[in-house]
């Protein structure tokens, strides 16, 4: 039974494991930079990567080699953005307003191939957003803060980074685990670059609890997530396997409540529900308009 939903399984482990880096990530902010944070966990995510490569032997193509590089500028900036936004907010909110990425990307790439999507669509987009307003003005109305802020832009990054992906990917041969290997070993460049003596400070302070937080992000969030992705993506379909990981909001919460005692009020919940079920919604009206 459990060989018949390993896929599934798997898929929805990389969900869970991406719900709860929030909170993880959180954890090691008062104890580093944000650049130097990410430099340790983009560049040891990167040469172990680079290790497996050494067993696989593929060829970088030119590809790889660029699409690698400017995915890898990317990538660096949401994390840059996203971890600024996540230690000034909370990792609930922070899990629940990246996850509109899954709203805002169907846009852009409704825009970018001049195919707008149905009406009800952008009522789900409305309703998405009405549940951005209700969650962060928690138990009552007030302003977004910084952070709240920030998680919205990176959400609009990640939007352009993923709509970039598929549209600069069609049609060209790009080996995913090059690119992706890349990506990762960029990232770190830059972190480090921007933050060099607070990476070797981190490297020296950093105690088993932050150490085994970097771990997690590094093996579960990074290295085991793409990787389950690659392999997956491969086993079913693509509309089962961005349902299966659209559920990380939800995870994103509920880790975030039981172990960071992170209590919504009755108005964030509401805006929780809100943001999670318009996401769904406007996924399956997508995915028909896609497919049809």
């Amino acid at each position: 039974m459990i060989a018949k939903y390993r896929v599934d399984l798997a898929l929805l482990g990389v969900a869970v494991v991406w719900g709860a880096s929030y909170l993880v990530a959180k954890s090691i902010t008062p104890f580093a930079s944000v650049p130097a944070m990410l430099a340790i966990r983009f560049t040891l995510a990167g040469l172990i990567m680079f290790a497996a490569w050494l067993f696989r032997r593929e060829p970088f193509s030119r590809a790889d080699v660029v699409l690698g590089t400017l995915f890898g500028l990317t990538q660096a900036a949401i994390m840059l953005v996203e971890t600024y936004g996540l230690k000034a907010t909370s990792a609930t909110n922070a899990g629940l307003l990246i996850s509109l990425t899954i709203i805002f990307t169907p846009i852009l790439e409704s825009a970018w191939s001049k195919r707008w999507l149905p009406r009800g669509y952008f009522v789900a987009v409305t309703v998405s957003l009405v549940g951005v307003l209700l969650l962060v003005s928690g138990n009552g109305f007030k302003a977004p803060n910084v952070g709240d802020l920030l998680m919205l832009a990176a959400a609009l990054i990640r939007t352009f980074h993923v709509t970039a992906q598929g549209r600069f990917t069609k049609g060209r041969k790009v080996s995913s685990f090059n690119a992706i290997s890349l990506q990762m070993l960029v990232c770190g460049l830059i972190y480090f670059a921007l933050d060099a003596p607070g990476t070797l400070s981190a490297i020296h302070t950093f105690a088993l609890a932050q150490w085994s937080a970097t771990l997690f992000l590094i093996v579960f969030c990074t290295i085991f997530a793409f990787a389950t992705q690659l392999w997956a993506i491969r086993k079913t379909s693509a509309s089962r396997a961005s349902l299966l990981l659209s559920t990380e909001p939800v995870w994103a919460v509920v880790i975030a409540s039981v172990f960071g005692g992170e209590l919504l009020g009755p108005i964030g919940i509401a805006g929780a529900i809100l943001i999670i079920g318009a996401s769904l919604v406007g996924q399956r009206i997508e995915q028909r308009f896609r497919e049809g």
